[in-house]
């Protein structure tokens, strides 16, 4: 069987100040049409890199050669990956958006009834859930804002599983809405593009619908342009719900009339690399539903302890 290597130059930024070049770096890689956002996640796992902030790679070429062992790559037997939990638990009576109701728990059959039911020692508990499709971590489908959208039975599983992530950091920035100076450097085609805006910190209190942060139509329309396969936010809203907003919601009509899937109420996102993680956020298939709760979780590939560099050379430009 063919293996395949990758060769390029890297350019990284890290969050705390600094940044780091390769020149010529090779990365051992799993097919020949690996992404380049699978590449850059390959370089920053091989030189065990922390606090990178982004990762830009030019003169990629990539080309059959056996593979060298690159750490956390292909041929490692076992590679360890780190999940990380992205969505808000669910409990009777919370509060999602404003104005809408809290879901309500009740049992249908207790563990005292089953009793009567089953054989000696064995017992049940059935319980019922009411409440409507925007509550907690939810995705929206097409048919939320459009009447002949695709519906939640309808959305292709490539738009909502095992996703390569970017993220999109805006937290602590003090700006409101998401725009292209904050997208335009990216990679997004075929990715999860998910806004870290820190708006989950006020998740359950009034301060969650107050100036939230939000996608901007243009930056929505970016995205749509730039063929992101899913868009997800940590925040009360994809858009402004601010009273200045009149009640247009560009960035879901947008994006849904591309059929690109939207998470919103995300949480954990600082706990995800810019790029590297896989993402998924898979709700049931409910026919004629535009939105439902969905288990937001990502997978970060690790290394391990014990790796060594034994591709390429890097050079430091500055203390990371």
């Amino acid at each position: 069987m063919l293996q395949y290597r990758a060769e390029f130059d890297a350019t990284v930024t890290f969050t705390n100040g600094g940044g780091l070049q390769a020149h010529g770096f090779r990365v051992d890689v799993p097919h020949p049409d690996v992404t380049e956002a699978e590449i850059a996640s390959l370089f920053v796992t091989a030189c065990r890199l922390l606090l990178v902030d982004r990762v830009e790679l030019t003169r990629i070429r990539v080309f059959a050669d056996r593979h060298l062992g690159t750490p956390g790559g292909p041929s490692e037997r076992r590679p360890r990956t780190r999940w990380v939990e992205l969505s808000h638990v669910i409990s009777a009576g919370l509060t999602t958006y404003p104005g809408l109701p809290g879901p309500v728990i009740t049992p249908h059959l207790t563990r005292e009834a089953s009793r009567a039911v089953y054989a000696e020692g064995t017992e049940f508990a059935m319980d019922t859930i009411t409440m409507v499709g925007n509550t907690g971590t939810y995705l929206d489908s097409p048919f939320h804002r459009y009447a002949d959208g695709t519906d939640l039975a309808g959305v292709p599983l490539e738009r909502l599983a095992d996703l390569p992530a970017v993220v999109v950091r805006t937290a602590g920035s003090g700006v409101r809405g998401v725009d292209v100076p904050a997208l335009e450097n990216l990679v997004v085609a075929g990715r999860a593009v998910l806004l870290h805006t820190g708006g989950d910190a006020h998740w359950a209190t009034p301060a969650y619908a107050e100036n939230a942060p939000f996608l901007t139509a243009a930056g929505a329309q970016w995205l749509v342009d730039h063929g992101a396969a899913l868009v997800g936010i940590d925040a009360v809203n994809i858009d402004d719900i601010g009273p200045g907003s009149a009640g247009e919601r560009p960035a879901h009509t947008l994006l849904l009339a591309a059929g690109i899937p939207i998470v919103e109420h995300l949480t954990g996102l600082a706990d995800l690399p810019p790029v590297g993680a896989r993402f998924t956020a898979a709700p049931p298939r409910v026919a004629g539903f535009g939105t439902f709760p969905v288990r937001a979780y990502a997978a970060v590939p690790e290394a391990e302890p014990h790796d060594h560099l034994r591709s390429g050379g890097w050079l430091p430009t500055a203390g990371a």
